[in-house]
């Protein structure tokens, strides 16, 4: 067994969508990024690349390659998937924590677990997500950005 950390942050930026595990959020901004600067689907990757022993994405995915502009975020973890499973993993579960004060995501949550698992190939039952504000309190409640935390566990 094998146990991964992630973490992200991006702040917000007018003028772009806000995308958070594949979904498109209704939000007056979106997060600045060189991808789709899907905060989420950034620090799941992250988890399962420590827990691999791959490093970080900024090792594959650099955001100075224009062949990354844009892009989503789940073709990266797709990417994520296959070197992860090359070295032979299985994704046991995965538990995940969105950091903002706005906008409220709960009811997007079924539709960030899906996007995750059919990209990683679990089941759905494997993927945990939850959001907190921070009170008011730092970056995130001040509503400049949004953090996303992330453990894995693989065998």
């Amino acid at each position: 067994m094998r146990i991964g950390i992630g973490f992200d942050v991006h702040k917000f930026k007018e003028g772009r969508k806000l995308i958070l595990g594949g979904v498109e959020v209704e939000h007056n901004r979106g997060l600045a990024g060189h991808s789709d600067a899907d905060v989420l689907a950034h620090a799941i990757m992250d988890a399962l690349l420590g827990a691999s022993g791959l490093g970080d994405i900024g090792i594959y995915f650099s955001d100075i390659d224009m062949k990354y502009k844009d892009i989503s975020s789940l073709k990266l973890m797709e990417e994520v998937r296959k070197k992860m499973e090359a070295r032979g993993f299985k994704i046991e579960n995965i538990d995940t924590i969105l950091i903002l004060q706005k906008p409220k995501v709960f009811k997007y949550f079924e539709g960030m677990v899906k996007n995750i698992a059919d990209t990683l190939g679990i089941d759905k039952g494997r993927i945990n997500l939850k959001a907190t504000t921070t009170e008011n309190l730092g970056f995130c409640g001040r509503g400049e950005g949004i953090a996303a935390q992330a453990i894995a566990l693989l065998k």
